[in-house]
């Protein structure tokens, strides 16, 4: 192949990526501390994708609040000292030649949960354990064994709003050349977006328009304090489930993100209830990515079992996504990126790899 699509340069909003592999954000649970500070462990993951070759590495859901952190191990940055350590993060990834975004996340109804670890609990940590109380669009549990939140003044909205912004300006003060906004996995975003998570009569509920009101809000915050800053958003294309939020709802959003400033939508799906019917396959997701890129008013980054180098391509050439996000596949072996590189024998190969490991066989 003698220039794959994969292996060719991306510019998002004046930022030129590489290429077009970029990591998906995956959260870790990490933080023992339970402070939100990324350690040793998050700067040598990252810093070993970044290593690999990927284009663009997101850092993992981040809470732009405490209270919204998936877990109480989850990273944040919402105080100067967590501010401080992604500035390591930053640097580690741009010396190996790779962009670097922070998926900035709340997770509504969702937070509070033990972390996703083999032989933990399923569902909401209790208080005596270091659990708080969660909050939602409305009074409406995720299911059984976890909480039921409470659901959040208008108030309270805007507040979060102002605490997406301001996460948004700790990222570009600690060297973050993009943002990601995590509107996916049934986290707060999703969760207003979706009617069956938002039951709310006012101005944030009923009518798709009204449910997308938060995210936009979001969206039009950041745009507003940061004009260069790229401002990628991950929705969940489909919840996979009769008269929840679909593809077509997404199609429809996309363009009102467009207007509000966003540059890219990275397409994944379900999250927001706890027995959806998800179809999982190879590439079972890239027809989400299609329909939205085809509704022609954003770019779109696909993601969901990709797990060879021709599909990837194949994703690409044939139209139906601008991106290729990979997430666990990387888990596995970090160099993939570069591996694909000399397997599609793309003209950057041999310059992706770093000069100390020239005599590895890729």
């Amino acid at each position: 192949m003698p220039n794959p699509l994969l292996f060719q340069p991306y510019t998002l909003r004046g930022l030129e990526v590489r290429n077009r592999l970029w990591v998906a954000p995956m959260c870790q649970y990490a933080v023992a501390e339970r402070d939100g500070v990324p350690r040793d462990w998050h700067l040598q993951h990252i810093g070993g994708l970044a290593r690999g070759g990927a284009g663009l590495v997101v850092i993992e859901a981040t809470a732009v609040v405490a209270e919204g952190r998936i877990s109480p191990e989850d990273l944040g940055l919402w105080n100067d000292e967590q501010e401080a350590a992604f500035s390591r993060l930053a640097t580690i990834a741009h010396a190996h030649g790779a962009k670097i975004a922070v998926q900035l996340a709340h997770a509504g109804r969702k937070a509070s949960t033990f972390k996703n670890w083999p032989g933990e609990p399923v569902g909401s940590v209790p208080h005596e354990a270091g659990g708080w109380a969660t909050v939602a669009p409305s009074a409406v549990s995720f299911g059984e064994g976890y909480a039921e939140p409470r659901a959040l003044t208008t108030a309270e909205i805007a507040g979060l709003v102002t605490a997406f912004a301001d996460a948004a300006d700790r990222a570009v003060r600690a060297g973050m050349d993009a943002v990601e906004i995590h509107a996916a996995h049934g986290y707060l975003l999703q969760e207003f977006l979706s009617p069956l998570s938002n039951r709310r009569e006012d101005d944030y509920g009923g009518p798709l328009e009204h449910r997308a009101r938060f995210t936009r809000e979001a969206i039009q915050a950041i745009r507003h304090r940061h004009p260069e800053l790229p401002i990628i958003v991950r929705l969940s294309g489909t919840e996979w489930v009769d008269g929840g939020f679909d593809v077509e709802d997404a199609a429809t959003v996309s363009a009102w993100l467009a207007a509000d400033g966003a540059d890219l939508v990275h397409l994944s799906s379900a999250g927001n209830t706890p027995a959806a019917p998800i179809p999982v396959g190879p590439s079972y997701q890239v027809p989400l990515a299609a329909r939205v890129r085809e509704a022609g008013h954003l770019p779109t980054g696909a993601v969901g079992l990709i797990t060879s180098a021709a599909q990837a391509e194949g994703v690409l050439a044939t139209g139906q996504a601008d991106i290729v996000y990979l997430g666990r596949p990387l888990l596995a072996n970090p160099h993939l990126p570069l591996q694909w590189a000399a397997e599609l024998r793309a003209p950057s190969a041999a310059g992706l790899v770093p000069p100390a490991y020239h005599r590895a066989r890729f």
